[in-house]
């Protein structure tokens, strides 16, 4: 039987100024769907009968109307499953409120509306009475409890695992359309198209490695995937986090709180006097493994891109660009003792001086 697959409605392209950079390209996109680490993330549980919606019903050309509330067992569920993230240390944290008003995310449960979540921050894009989240089948069935755990993962800014080009999947394209035009998804090939064969852009994916444990994979049969070999039996995620998906959040969401507070060591400040156009990097060893400020800077309009050196070549950490606002920002990022990282900062335009202080702590 074909599982019942997430689908994420497609999104309008974010508008970026032509001749970017292409460092200041991957700041932007991989940074624009994340929430700010610290973010108390506040839910809420559509309840009754009185919100709903009118869907299709498959086949047969008619409609029905659906309540979006969900039983008390589907909304336990839930709650473990934001447990489940909150306790892996990450610096967001979840609260449960119970006014439509105060919630970034909007949960419902609407049978036969398929499950899905909006990514990230586009939460905050929808209406104060529209779902951010939906459960279209019970979450309290064997195995289930996986589709709340990806739902999450999409809300805290993770895309489908999938679809990552390092993954290498060569497809059946045919047999993958004819396989979720059935029951019980009923997809259209553009639905196909964008949750399951279109390849992510490489600033987009959720790490440098394909992870086919990942709780943002979906299983699939054999007969889909034509390479890599090992795959064409099929894939078979567990429906649990992986070391991946736990190392992802924490790299993006470092623990706000560690165990007392530790003094601030400062080993490396460096004054940087840059013009329109102009560029420097610098390295960083930190001092021991623990939550770094990368980057005290305003006025200017900068992009400050932080990398970690993997066999000598850089590897995309993090990135703040402050889209031409004169306005102080910082760079939060945990660094571990014993790696090399290296800071990079450009000037676009000249504000002020154009003199720009950046440290490092």
């Amino acid at each position: 039987m074909t599982p019942r697959y997430c689908s994420l409605t497609r999104q309008p392209a974010p508008a970026f100024a032509p001749g970017l950079a292409a460092e200041r390209l991957g700041a932007l996109t991989a940074g624009r769907r994340m929430w700010v680490n610290g973010t108390v993330l506040h839910y809420c549980f559509f309840r009754g009968d009185t919100d709903g919606s009118v869907i299709p019903v498959p086949g047969t050309g008619r409609t029905r109307w659906v309540p979006w509330g969900g039983t008390t067992a589907q909304q336990d569920v839930v709650r473990e499953c934001f447990a489940e993230w909150q306790g892996l240390g990450i610096g967001l944290s979840f609260t449960e409120v119970h006014d439509l008003s105060e919630a970034e995310l909007r949960i419902g449960f609407q049978s036969g509306g398929g499950s899905w979540s909006v990514v990230g921050k586009e939460a905050l894009l929808a209406g104060l009475h529209e779902r951010t989240v939906n459960f279209g089948w019970d979450l309290t069935e064997p195995g289930e409890r996986g589709t709340a755990l990806h739902q999450i993962g999409h809300a805290l800014g993770m895309l489908h695992e999938h679809q990552s080009p390092c993954a290498g999947l060569h497809w059946d394209d045919e047999a993958v359309y004819a396989e979720l035009a059935g029951p019980p998804n009923h997809w259209s090939r553009e639905r196909t198209h964008h949750n399951i064969l279109r390849k992510l852009d490489a600033t987009e994916v959720n790490g440098p490695v394909w992870d086919a444990d990942s709780i943002m994979g979906y299983a699939f049969a054999p007969g889909l995937i034509l390479e890599p070999e090992q795959f064409r039996g099929g894939v078979h995620p567990p429906g649990t986090l992986s070391a991946a998906d736990k190392e992802f959040a924490l790299g993006w969401y470092p623990p706000a709180e560690r165990p007392g507070p530790p003094a601030l060591v400062p080993f490396r400040s460096v004054p940087l006097g840059l013009g329109p156009g102009e560029q420097a990097d610098f390295r960083i060893d930190p001092v021991e493994t623990r939550d770094y400020t990368v980057g005290t800077f305003g006025d200017g309009d900068l992009v400050v891109v932080l990398f970690e050196e993997r066999g000598g070549e850089p590897r995309y950490l993090a990135g703040h660009d402050d889209g031409g606002t004169p306005r102080n920002a910082t760079l939060a990022v945990r660094l571990v003792k014993g790696r090399r990282y290296f800071v990079r900062i450009r000037l676009y335009s000249a504000r002020g001086s154009g003199e720009t202080a950046v440290m490092c702590w």
